[in-house]
């Protein structure tokens, strides 16, 4: 067996080549997926690093978010009370205020994936300072900064460069006089530091001289933390909330490491298309190659080889080239991350603070998965090779034999019995979870998946569907091309096999297509609509700028500029803050596992009317009221006029439900709506999502506004488009992992098509021989590959329309609708068309240049 597939190596390497290049891009996909997972969870959570490095208490200054591990206290603590107290060697003050960095190109500096940029002070201290000076010096006068190093390389900083700083509050320039490190990372556990002079932050943050948010203290020789925060605990009471500064750090490293377990959950969703694209291409390749081989193995059979090893030499083929095509895959892996790495900054979410993966789970387990993938592809081949008689070495290798259908149909209905084991958890989950974007999204991921193992099923029964649209295309063929025609009629039915796998890579092609663009099409279409009817402002100043939140947030006082322009009549801040529910207690809440927190927008109500058209009664808020919408309202059993108490930045905060209304856009108020006055007792620091102006024109608010970089006036439909991109965050992700699944499938495509074309070698040369013309024959691969675009086009369009009614019907989502323009079909169409007919234009031309001698001699 080794001495055969040796020989079969050597003779048949052009279309073994084929295979293996179909295996190569599929093992590259499925690599650069996992290396880009590893990548993205090393990076939300391989910085573990802590500015609480050297320090043994914390002294938060009243109440902390026990459930928030990066939580601001609500209080105020004085350094002078802390630092005298026995058992303390050293204390320092601390206070982070949320800002936007930009640099000398004025593009804003995102921070490490799904982390933040704060300012923080300088630790005089050397005992508690955890900041290591990379270069240049410590900030020692107003203006001056340092900055941690990822900040420094995503912002191409150097020490002496000038940094706008957005605080939540004003804009301002800030010297950058040094680089840090801390504990050896390029940034901490909640993002990327700016740290100023003391004096600078309680500026920034509000606090009066010699107090903090937090305290940090290093416990004196002999002195347990855990000892020393008790004693404090005793002495500060309910003033403040005292925890080792170990617990704090802990509990970042375990959020963490669960926002990297949900990062790598999310990619590893979209990974198992690379998986599901690579089993299905190279399975069609697979089993086209021993169909091409059925004279040679069924005279292995005549001359004594038995089944089982048959099957030895297919999968010892198969695993030759699995080696050799995950070598290459682990390769190109590195460049498809690289390329997903790139995708993901320009939606806000940076990873590279982590480095390429090389250890052995990057390496290895790709190639194990390319090994297994080859494995499983073969092993149908291999079954189909086994059965092949010895009398079919006197058939033509183009000829499908006659098999028994229910096989077929049984394995087909099969696999749509396991897609339901994804489809029927769907109606639970609508059952028992309350409408939102979580029911959302986990009946999306259930769906997504059973509708990839339908597609499986439906190229099972691809075979059935043949004859019917072979004999279509056959009688428009003889209409079209006489003779030509009615020999290809012959040719697409006899051989139905052969068809539908061409059919199938094109058919899975089309649907991850039209699946995606119908989403996105509906999706976007949605939001233009409810935005624009929202939205009654005739301007809106917003950031050029993104973060992993969207985009990039703005200082409050712009409100104030753009209301001084001539002929505005109302400019309004749009305020964002989250808080949590604790009182009543949320419903599908009671385990106290998670907590329920509701994102809250901050409106001028005067200017409400003009810049906002809201759904619902919702009357003019006063200060301690707020608005909740219908969904929120509803799915926790809250009513008009019932007193909540809500935690924000500024702790427990009892509010009065002064009704419902509805954000159809989920644009603006998706959430909660409370009036500026209860904004600032909840979060004095929330930060403006975008100034809603009415009135005014485009020209003399730019000008108005050209001293804060990184902003810029939009009109009604561009602001609308820039807020929904953070509600569709990732997409270019996901358009990442589609473009390449449908270069993979298409790739499959043309290798099953010249692969079959080869098969025929002896066919077409005969043909030849008995008088058909070059312009014939090439007719006839033509009108194969109209009978392959109509049968992968329906049943590829069917697949995405029925994936996005299903979506549309588990979700109830108005922004998922199967209503698709008719010029989609149409352009998906011909563009399938365009794609079969250039690939088949070679085959084609060298079907047509088979000398008779060769096909005489052909196997």
């Amino acid at each position: 067996m080794w001495l055969i597939a040796r020989r079969s190596f050597a003779e048949g390497w052009l279309r073994l080549a084929a295979t293996m290049l179909a295996a190569l891009f599929s093992i590259g996909l499925i690599a650069g997926s996992l290396q880009f997972t590893l990548r993205a969870q090393e990076a939300v959570s391989g910085s573990d690093a802590s500015e609480y490095a050297r320090a043994d208490v914390l002294v938060q200054g009243g109440s902390v978010d026990a459930d928030d591990p990066y939580a601001v206290p609500d209080g105020q603590v004085a350094l002078a009370k802390v630092a005298g107290r026995p058992g303390v060697a050293a204390a320092a003050g601390d206070a982070s205020v949320p800002v936007t960095a930009s640099g000398p190109d004025h593009k804003t500096i995102m921070p490490p994936a799904g982390a933040r940029t704060l300012l923080r002070p300088w630790t005089p201290a050397p005992v508690l300072n955890p900041y290591h000076l990379e270069s240049g010096r410590a900030p020692a006068a107003d203006g001056e900064v340092a900055v941690t190093r990822h900040a420094a390389r995503a912002g191409k900083l150097g020490t002496g460069d000038a940094l706008t700083v957005l605080t939540p509050k004003q804009a301002r320039t800030m010297k950058v006089v040094g680089i840090v490190t801390v504990q050896g990372h390029s940034a901490v556990a909640s993002g990327d530091l700016l740290l100023a002079p003391p004096a600078t932050v309680q500026q920034a943050a509000g606090l009066p001289a010699g107090t903090w948010q937090t305290a940090w203290v290093k416990a004196a020789p002999g002195v347990a933390p855990a000892k020393l925060s008790r004693e404090l605990s005793r002495e500060f009471g309910s003033a403040a909330t005292v925890r080792t500064a170990g617990s704090v750090r802990h509990a970042q490293s375990a959020d963490l490491q669960g926002a990297g377990a949900s990062i790598g959950g999310a990619i590893g969703m979209l990974s198992s298309i690379a998986v599901f694209v690579g089993l299905f291409v190279v399975s069609n390749t697979f089993g086209t190659l021993v169909r091409q081989r059925t004279r040679r193995l069924a005279l292995l059979g005549a001359i004594g080889a038995t089944p089982r090893q048959i099957k030895r030499l297919i999968r010892l083929e198969a695993l030759v080239l699995g080696v050799v095509a995950s070598a290459g895959g682990v390769l190109l892996g590195y460049a498809v991350s690289g390329l997903l790495t790139r995708l993901f900054a320009e939606d806000g979410f940076d990873i590279s603070a982590a480095d390429a993966q090389y250890g052995w789970i990057a390496l290895a387990v790709p190639a194990a998965v390319g090994i297994l993938v080859t494995q499983l592809a073969a092993w149908r081949a291999a079954r189909k090779a086994a059965r092949i008689s010895p009398m079919q070495a006197l058939r033509a290798a183009s000829a499908d034999t006659a098999g028994r259908r229910w096989p077929r149909l049984a394995g087909a209905f099969a696999v749509f019995a396991f897609a339901w084991a994804f489809f029927g958890p769907v109606w639970a989950i609508r059952a028992e979870e309350p409408p939102g974007p979580d029911r959302t999204a986990g009946t999306s991921v259930l769906i997504l998946m059973g509708s990839m193992t339908t597609v499986a099923a439906l190229a099972v029964l691809a075979p059935f569907f043949v004859g019917p649209l072979g004999g279509l295309v056959g009688r428009i063929g003889m209409a079209v091309s006489g003779e030509a025609g009615r020999l290809a009629r012959a040719t697409i039915t006899r051989s139905p096999r052969r068809v539908s796998s061409a059919a199938s890579s094109l058919m899975l092609g089309v649907a991850l297509v039209g699946a995606t663009a119908m989403v996105v099409m509906s999706a976007n279409g949605r939001f233009d609509e409810a935005g624009r009817q929202v939205m009654r402002a005739d301007h809106a100043i917003a950031a050029t700028g993104r973060t992993s939140e969207g985009p990039a947030p703005l200082p409050r006082d712009l409100a104030a500029k753009a209301a001084a322009v001539p002929g505005v009549s109302h400019a309004a801040a749009l305020t964002s803050s989250s808080v949590k529910l604790v009182s009543p207690v949320p419903k599908h809440h009671d385990d106290d596992s998670t907590s329920l927190y509701i994102t809250v927008a901050g409106l001028d109500q005067g200017a409400l009317p003009s810049v906002l058209r809201l759904g619902g009664h919702l009357p003019p808020l006063r200060d301690g009221q707020i608005g909740l919408t219908s969904t929120v309202m509803k799915a926790n059993g809250l009513h008009k006029g019932q007193r909540i108490i809500v935690r924000g930045a500024k702790g427990r905060t009892p509010l009065t439900v002064a009704g419902a209304y509805h954000d159809p856009s989920h644009l603006f108020a998706d959430g909660a709506l409370v009036a500026p006055s209860t904004m600032d007792r909840l979060d004095p620091d929330a930060t403006a999502q975008a100034i809603l102006v009415s009135g005014g024109s485009t020209g003399a608010l730019s000008r108005a506004i050209a001293d804060v970089p990184g902003t810029k006036v939009m009109d009604k439909g561009a602001y609308v488009k820039t807020a929904s991109s953070s509600m569709t965050k990732g997409m270019r992700v996901i358009y990442g992992f589609i473009g390449m699944a449908l270069l993979l499938s298409l790739f499959g495509m043309a290798t099953t098509v010249s692969m079959s074309v080869a098969e025929r070698t002896r066919e077409f040369g005969l043909l030849g021989a008995v008088g058909a013309t070059v312009a014939q024959i090439r007719a006839i691969v033509r009108w194969e590959a109209a009978t392959v675009v109509l049968l992968g086009g329906l049943l590829g369009v069917g697949s995405a329309v029925g994936t996005v009614a299903l979506l549309h019907i588990a979700t109830g989502s108005s922004f998922l609708r199967p209503d698709a323009p008719w010029w989609l079909f149409v352009l998906i169409a011909a563009g399938a068309a365009a794609v079969t007919l250039a690939t088949s234009a070679l085959p084609a031309r060298r079907a047509a240049a088979v000398p008779v001698l060769e096909a005489a001699k052909a196997e």
